[in-house]
């Protein structure tokens, strides 16, 4: 007994801070840090000038309301800029927004929250900002289905402006497509203008599409040219929906090729 007092007399401050430190780390541990936290946030309120809790809700409400007119603000900028690029060559569209897109399906199809009571129909064209985005391809009474020109299995009738060489052009998945040439040894540089061709039937003539970006004249069985599209396709978030009457048929001087082509997606 006396030897235990002894003990305790010696080690009994140091065995209490010992404990002291075990306890403080275990409950820490425990409540992750938060008992400390409000400890700090307490302790050097007094020196941190700061808002009261009704003033941080009221400027967090400010906060949201800004946020909400920058976005306004960029969503007219948008529709100016969409109204402003249309084409001369179509007759006046309806705008739709795109509100649908399957991640899967991203360069395929869109949605839009236009349809049959807005006076849409299948077959109509749908343009953005820069030129062609595609086609309508199924309406309900309140939105529609647009195939666009990325996609794989979509095929248009095209021109180089400035030399008139045709061709017809496919879907990559991508915002570049790929133009085959009906001739052998097309008259085409990087950098020309392509555009929609009047042998088209399931578009209207000169509508853009975008710049030659690279050519391979060797290829097999026909020349081939890459071509940067110039609507944003990967980011569309309105469009300017067209009326537009397909082609039944035609008699000029190689419609039937170009129309068979454009058939083959479907």
């Amino acid at each position: 007994m006396f030897v235990l007092r002894r003990w305790w007399d010696r080690y009994a401050l140091r065995t209490g801070f010992i404990v002291l430190a075990v306890g403080s780390a275990w409950f820490i541990r425990q409540t992750q840090g938060a008992a400390v936290y409000e400890i700090y946030q307490w302790m050097t309120r007094p020196l941190q000038p700061g808002l009261t809790k009704p003033e941080q809700i009221e400027n967090a409400y400010i906060l949201e309301l800004q946020e909400r007119i920058i976005e306004l603000e960029n969503q007219n900028r948008t529709l100016k800029d969409l109204v402003d690029s249309q084409d001369a060559t179509l007759e006046a569209g309806v705008v739709a927004a795109v509100i649908g897109r399957s991640a899967d399906h991203w360069w395929q199809q869109v949605t839009l929250a236009r349809g049959s009571q807005a006076g849409i129909r299948v077959g109509y064209v749908v343009t953005g900002p820069g030129g062609l985005v595609g086609r309508i391809v199924s309406v309900t009474p309140n939105t529609s289905r647009a195939l666009l020109i990325s996609d794989p299995t979509s095929r248009v009738g095209v021109k180089v402006s400035r030399s008139r060489a045709m061709g017809y052009m496919r879907g990559q998945s991508s915002n570049r497509v790929v133009m085959e040439f009906f001739d052998k040894l097309p008259d085409v540089k990087p950098g020309d203008v392509v555009t929609t061709s009047s042998y088209s039937r399931l578009y209207p003539k000169d509508v853009p599409i975008g710049r030659i970006e690279s050519l391979d004249l060797t290829k097999s069985p026909a020349p081939e040219a890459v071509i940067q599209l110039s609507s944003p396709i990967s980011a569309l978030e309105w469009v300017m929906v067209h009326p537009f009457e397909p082609k039944l048929d035609t008699d000029e001087p190689g419609a039937n090729l170009t129309e068979n082509l454009e058939n083959s997606s479907f």
